[in-house]
């Protein structure tokens, strides 16, 4: 398994897309991301070429259409990905608020 350097917001929504199931079909993260196909696909290669998520075409004959692609995140994976998760999360939490010390009408008289 191969460090992946940078983790892009894209890429952690890939990931938690896949600690969310065993087994997902590539256009299913699509959907779970919300990003464009020309955005997750290049991801799951670089996953998959750096031994972080195994890829297998769908061998049932019974399903008419064309052959999906299932994603798996390898077990070695899973704290990692898991963790890269939880900082992207962490970074994009918005900021809780201060509540204020007076009302409205106190700010204006300091």
């Amino acid at each position: 398994m191969e460090n992946l350097g940078r983790i892009t917001p894209a890429t952690a929504l890939v990931l938690e897309a896949l600690l969310s199931a065993e087994s997902v079909w590539g256009l299913q993260i699509v959907k779970d991301t919300g990003k464009k196909p020309g955005t997750v696909y290049p991801i799951l290669e670089r996953l998959e070429a750096a031994g972080w998520v195994q890829g297998e075409w769908e061998t049932s004959l019974e399903r008419k259409g064309p052959r999906r692609r299932y994603y798996r995140l390898l077990a070695d994976a899973r704290p990692l990905a898991q963790e890269f998760v939880r900082a992207q999360k962490s970074r994009t939490a918005p900021a809780a608020r201060p509540s204020p010390a007076f009302s409205a009408g106190e700010w204006s008289a300091v």
